[in-house]
């Protein structure tokens, strides 16, 4: 009854924030420090709940990996200090490692660029049985690439193929790619961690002055505030383009870690659960097989 009640609130937990028609989407929409009216003295209780949550998952996750049937594949991206290491560091600490990829994608390579800008994430695609999880993506490629459009001219790229149409091509291409990936049992789930500029401030600060901090701080990171609001339109017409019911996107509100956490772990419960795991059954061959081991055992 219990893990049926926190299926069921967690599916009521991230309705809010699941984006799977981004037509009519915009930013402005979702608070960075909403909590569902969830104060700052209810931290302990969600506390509990989230370690409730990893305890579930860790179980939906057991019977994924036995049952070899789908993969899941969950995609974080977010401005710097929005929490994503994180989010991912304590929704999945519950989980079996051998159960689990985390890949991190940076600036790309010289082998990189000598490919399509999707070779290097279909090279870590989950397999059946296993959860991946991307730590930013082939999005990039809409977002850091759109801002920074030098960036674009080192691809490599034929002339005539960079035209004023080229990110609604890539929007059209990562479509079709994550119907491919849903249609071949990889669940899609996308997490765009909202933190306001604000507080994103108050992080870099605290990484400044915090000598335990101060590896997390690249002057780079800095300078991108200054490219703030066309950020934060890259992302909303993203997230307006890739929307899918297939391959929806969480907004999560990401100016407290502790209601951040929550709502990942609710959104990847609600996957897991869609799913209706169980463990193989076993054929009468096999139980005799058991049956046989057993005595020896005796």
């Amino acid at each position: 009854m219990k893990k049926k009640e926190s299926i069921k609130r967690a599916k009521k937990f991230v309705k809010p924030f699941r984006i799977t028609d981004g037509k009519d989407f915009r930013l402005k929409h979702i608070d960075p420090t909403d909590t569902l009216n969830l104060k700052s003295e209810d931290k302990p209780r969600a506390k509990e709940t989230l370690q409730d949550g990893i305890e579930l998952l860790a179980e939906l996750q057991d019977k994924l990996y036995a049952q070899d049937r789908w993969s899941v594949l969950l995609i974080f991206q977010a401005m710097d200090a929005a929490g994503k290491d994180g989010a991912i560091k304590h929704v999945m600490s519950g989980i079996n490692p051998q159960g689990c990829q985390v890949f991190s994608f940076k600036a790309p390579t010289s082998e990189d660029l000598d490919h399509d800008y999707m070779w290097r994430c279909m090279k870590r695609l989950p397999e059946r049985g296993r959860i991946g999880i991307f730590n930013r993506s082939y999005y990039e490629e809409t977002l850091v690439v759109r801002v920074h459009e030098e960036i674009l001219a080192k691809q490599k790229l034929p002339e005539k193929l960079v035209t004023k149409n080229i990110w609604d091509e890539r929007f059209q291409d990562i479509r079709n790619f994550e119907k491919y990936l849903s249609r071949n049992g990889t669940v899609v789930r996308k997490f765009f961690l909202h933190v306001s500029k604000e507080e994103q401030k108050k992080r870099f600060l605290e990484r400044i002055d915090n000598p335990e901090k101060n590896w997390k701080f690249s002057s780079a990171d800095a300078k991108e505030r200054g490219h703030w609001d066309e950020y934060m339109k890259a992302y909303e017409d993203m997230i307006r383009n890739t929307a899918t019911k297939h391959s929806p996107w969480y907004v999560v509100p990401a100016d407290n870690k502790w209601f951040t956490r929550l709502v990942v772990a609710a959104a990847v419960i609600d996957a897991l659960a869609s799913l209706e795991l169980e463990y193989p059954e076993v054929g009468e061959e096999k139980l005799i097989e058991l049956a046989e081991a057993k005595k020896l055992l005796q």
